[in-house]
């Protein structure tokens, strides 16, 4: 579909359909997953003697930091990079914290309002990346398959996670939609939206002044640019924020310092300082697996930018090597293979490839499916290293 035709019907037709049932199905199976590990492994250990809650086992890592800024704020009690022992919240954006807020309102479990928020964003996503998929490649099986590759993706438990990556699915995938069919004012709304959810909301904000620039003929068209400043609201009312209350412009960026090791080094650095966690023999074995993992997503991002540069899909190798640039140049890879979900191109790509090659899907099934439960229960655990 070229831009500027005709919006079409948001109601799901069957083809969609058959995506929410492939979605709902896969969050069965994540959730029996979760309710496995909450008996065999308590929270508690040995010394249990029943197991924790139904959402215990998501209440790890980062959602702990989402939690506290839904609860209590940014700068509780006039707390913040000046104190002992400060948690670095600031580097986390507010869009998750304040939709786990609204939703906490009708939802008073903290957790359950988290995972209902995943699991509605996700559905969200799922349909807008099978219609993206079916736009590009042009076959009504495209949908179904490129969603099976994101579901069954090595790192799928954190879209049903109280994390980010489902939420910024449904907002930045449904603004590409609505980029590809010529909607700008929709797609800037949505990209701010998204914008205001992960940082990686600026790559996509990159994509789309690329995909514009490149596809807007008429004057008329655009007429639609300054549309294309309103993505960029959402990080800069979020620096001036930090900045009324730390007088620093960079606080963002200097929390991720502080808690992540995310100050620049250059990409070559990066590499070497995480090659030598992962074979050196410097790290744990649980710690050495994942800087392994995050030198395997590098390597997939490249190979994926490749083929975009030479199929001329300028905006999505934009977003995949805006991507790459900004979590390969701190001092050691951090989130990559997470970051993949986010990756649209990567997973219609892999099912085009599939429609040419019919024992990719099972391949893919066979070992994607192991990897992905196997990951899902170390995150569950709260054995994930990072």
């Amino acid at each position: 579909m070229r831009a500027g035709s005709p919006v079409p019907r948001w109601r799901p037709g069957p083809d969609d359909r058959e995506v929410l049932w492939l979605y709902v199905l896969t969050r069965v199976g994540i959730w029996t997953t979760a309710g496995a590990v909450r008996w065999l492994f308590p929270a508690d250990g040995d010394r249990a003697v029943r197991p924790g809650s139904l959402f215990s086992p998501w209440e790890r890592w980062d959602w702990s930091h989402y939690l506290r800024i839904a609860q209590d704020g940014y700068f509780p009690g006039g707390a913040g990079p000046w104190t002992a022992g400060w948690d670095n919240r600031e580097a986390f954006l507010p869009g998750f914290p304040l939709a786990l807020r609204a939703v906490h309102a009708v939802v008073p479990h903290w957790a359950a309002a988290g995972a209902l928020i995943s699991f509605l964003a996700g559905g969200v996503a799922v349909l807008a990346l099978a219609r993206i998929a079916r736009h590009h490649l042009r076959d009504a099986e495209a949908g179904r398959r490129t969603v099976l590759f994101l579901l069954l993706s090595p790192c799928a438990v954190f879209l049903a996670a109280g994390y980010t990556e489902a939420l910024f699915l449904a907002l930045a995938l449904p603004a590409w939609l609505a980029a590809q069919r010529g909607n700008w004012p929709a797609a800037a709304a949505l990209a701010c939206l998204a914008s205001s959810v992960r940082a990686t909301g600026l790559f996509l904000l990159a994509a789309l002044v690329l995909l514009f620039a490149t596809t807007a003929r008429s004057r008329r068209e655009w007429r639609s640019a300054p549309w294309l400043l309103l993505p960029a609201l959402a990080p800069a009312a979020y620096s001036w924020f930090l900045h009324a209350r730390t007088g620093d412009w960079n606080a963002w960026k200097h929390a991720q310092e502080r808690g992540w090791y995310r100050d620049f080094h250059t990409p070559w650095e990066a590499w070497t300082n995480t090659w030598n966690a992962a074979f050196h023999h410097v790290q744990p074995t649980g710690y050495a697996l994942m800087w392994q993992a995050e030198l395997v997503a590098m390597l997939v991002g490249i190979a994926l930018v490749v083929p975009l540069v030479r199929r001329r899909q300028w905006p999505e190798a934009l977003y995949v090597a805006l991507t790459l640039w900004a979590l390969g140049t701190s001092y050691w890879y951090t989130s990559i293979p997470r970051s993949t979900l986010l990756w649209w191109p990567l997973w219609i790509a892999l099912a085009g490839w599939s429609l040419r090659r019919p024992g990719l899907r099972t391949a893919y099934v066979c070992i994607a499916g192991p990897l992905s439960t196997l990951v899902a229960v170390t995150f569950l655990t709260g054995r994930w290293a990072g």
